[in-house]
């Protein structure tokens, strides 16, 4: 499970970077850190700041509300996600981590 903090702001959320991958993208759980990829290279705060768009687009936030707090140089990052509480950014994650199925419309209806 991802151990997201609660903060006088919002939410604290631990992330595993992943610079220079194939894609940008959410991919799960990495001891207790939520790890996203990125394809940015881990230059001059590239990665940082890709990694900003890629939660700003997967759970529906504005960049305004997603503060690298620590780990600028390394891997493991904490950022403080404003205006939500640690439940809500919870299942905006688990619903960015959930597959979408798609289920075509039943013909005989």
């Amino acid at each position: 499970m991802i151990a997201v903090q609660p903060h006088a702001q919002g939410a604290i959320l631990p992330v595993r970077a992943r610079p220079g991958a194939k894609a940008d993208a959410l991919l799960d759980e990495f001891d207790g850190a939520l790890r996203v990829s990125v394809t940015a290279p881990p230059d001059r705060g590239r990665a940082n700041e890709a990694i900003v768009v890629v939660l700003s687009e997967a759970l529906n936030l504005r960049r305004s509300q997603i503060t690298l707090l620590s780990g600028e140089t390394s891997r493991s990052k904490r950022f403080l996600i404003r205006g939500l509480s640690p439940e809500d950014l919870l299942a905006r994650i688990d619903a960015a981590l959930t597959p979408t199925i798609y289920e075509p419309p039943d013909p005989e209806v």
